[in-house]
């Protein structure tokens, strides 16, 4: 099994809807591929958030760099526009 072959099939591995056949063929390619465990633990996360409907604050100096990020980002986005005319 390769990396598409498993993203393909990841929505019905965590629904459950799988063949053991193919649940074993995809924790077995989880076990030897670090780029989709981390996809399967990444995308698990963000379910559990979600369902929980868990609200996580950011410290303010992280808030702060995010928002100087996108107001930067923007205003490049801005200048680069204008330049296209």
């Amino acid at each position: 099994m390769n990396c598409t072959e498993f993203l393909a099939n990841l929505t019905d591995y965590f629904d459950a809807k799988t063949a053991s056949s193919l649940r074993s063929e995809l924790e077995q390619h989880m076990a030897d591929c670090s780029h989709c465990y981390v996809t399967v633990n990444t995308t698990r996360q963000t379910i559990e958030i979600y369902r929980n409907d868990e609200l996580f604050e950011l410290p303010e100096s992280i808030r702060t760099k995010l928002q100087q990020a996108v107001l930067i980002k923007c205003a490049k986005m801005k200048e680069n526009k204008g330049r296209k005319i």
